[in-house]
């Protein structure tokens, strides 16, 4: 009589986890979006204002493209109801599909090239000797970096050079 009861109680507590689980499998993924159309709620609510025209992250906000770092549901609910240096934005400002739309535009942004793929930032790990090497095939223009400068002198609302 005891294993018929053990049994019941083991395969409800398996169909409950299952349940569970799959709504929030469901939860997870993000609504169908338009990265183009994304991108043009992206430029119009000033998000690259702070993040930058392509998610790279700037001065006054993270990196939130490629890779993107929240779920989907993280990001709307943060987007939603934020407290910090971001503003809230409600859906009367930006609708959950054009939302979906700036979380597809994020997605599409390839991610950054590896730095060692790019000769100049390559050459930066490079011992000094080659470094050297490296600079000294740059051009003269890259190089007049100890030409004397310009200095400015601020007065009122303009600035005069002498």
């Amino acid at each position: 009589m005891r294993k018929p009861c053990l049994f019941l109680a083991r395969s409800t507590l398996v169909v409950a986890v299952f349940a569970a689980s799959s709504t929030v499998a469901s939860q997870t993924t993000a609504p169908a979006g338009d990265a183009a159309k994304g991108k043009a709620a992206f430029d119009r609510t000033g998000c690259w204002q702070c993040h930058g025209r392509q998610g790279q992250g700037g001065r006054e906000g993270p990196r939130i493209a490629s890779p993107v770092p929240m779920a989907w549901p993280a990001l709307s609910r943060f987007v939603r109801t934020t407290k910090g240096d971001m503003p809230p934005y409600t859906e009367k400002v930006l609708s959950n599909q054009e939302l979906a739309d700036v979380y597809a535009y994020l997605r599409s942004i390839p991610p950054a090239p590896d730095f060692r793929t790019i000769p100049l930032l390559d050459g930066m790990l490079a011992p000094a000797s080659a470094q050297r090497q490296l600079v000294s095939r740059l051009p003269d223009v890259a190089r007049q970096g100890d030409a004397p400068r310009r200095r400015h002198r601020v007065q009122g609302a303009r600035a005069r050079t002498w």
